[in-house]
């Protein structure tokens, strides 16, 4: 009897095995955790259509670069103006990740794109579609930026589904 019972069980227990197996694996990948950066670009120059960063600009995202150094970042995002892409070069240089475009006025598609890729992103946007994106992926009310602000940094965390925001402030402050 004990040697009809263990071919049994090794027929029908270890496909039952690697099916729960299987289901949790799923479930776990279901559940990771991740965070999205959302920030407005340094600041920038007056004097320009495309205007490019000031020196405060320039040492502001030397700084980001420095607060987001351990992030584990794996994908950068900015808009095509001068002032964005160099708001975010110094985390793409440090980081060694190229930089992807995205189009500002489709904010949809690219929340749907981060909230799908599950992955440690920072955007790189606007004082008028950083707080709008916030408020796409977080499903929580956003107050708007003045043109003044360039001190604030949205983080998204993501655990079990569940957006948590967060506004975090950078301690530049420029005169």
């Amino acid at each position: 009897m004990n040697k009809l019972i263990l071919p049994l069980f090794i027929f029908i227990g270890i496909p039952f095995f690697m099916v729960q197996a299987a289901e949790i694996k799923y479930q776990k990948s279901e559940d990771k955790s991740y965070s999205l950066y959302l920030i407005r670009h340094a600041e920038q120059k007056t004097d320009q259509d495309d205007p490019g960063l000031t020196q405060c600009g320039k040492f502001r995202a030397k700084q980001l670069a420095s607060i987001l150094e351990y992030a584990k970042v794996t994908k950068i995002y900015s808009t095509r103006y001068q002032r964005t892409i160099e708001t975010a070069a110094p985390l793409a240089q440090q980081q060694k990740l190229a930089i992807k475009n995205y189009a500002p006025n489709k904010l949809e598609q690219l929340a749907w794109q981060l909230m799908k890729e599950k992955e440690n992103a920072v955007v790189f946007g606007h004082s008028n579609t950083t707080p709008q994106l916030a408020e796409l992926i977080s499903h929580t009310s956003v107050l708007p930026m003045t043109e003044k602000q360039y001190r604030g940094i949205y983080q998204i965390s993501f655990s079990n589904k569940n957006p948590q925001l967060t506004l975090l402030m950078q301690p530049l402050v420029c005169k």
